[in-house]
């Protein structure tokens, strides 16, 4: 599971590094756009997404 919590400042580090994952919504701020459907293959880019985070708003169980 990959969640975008409330400490989202819509920076956009999450969308450079994982476009095909993340967007930043409406509201500016980030959102998984695959919702549970990431595939194997992306997991790197989103742990990477995850850990350029500057607020650590990236949650991945």
């Amino acid at each position: 599971m990959v969640k975008v919590n409330e400490n989202c400042i819509g920076c956009g580090a999450c969308t450079a590094v994982c476009p095909d994952v993340f967007e930043l919504n409406d509201d500016g701020v980030a959102e998984n756009v695959l919702g549970d459907d990431i595939a194997a293959d992306l997991m790197d880019s989103v742990k990477d997404a995850a850990e350029g985070c500057p607020v650590e708003a990236i949650e991945v169980e």
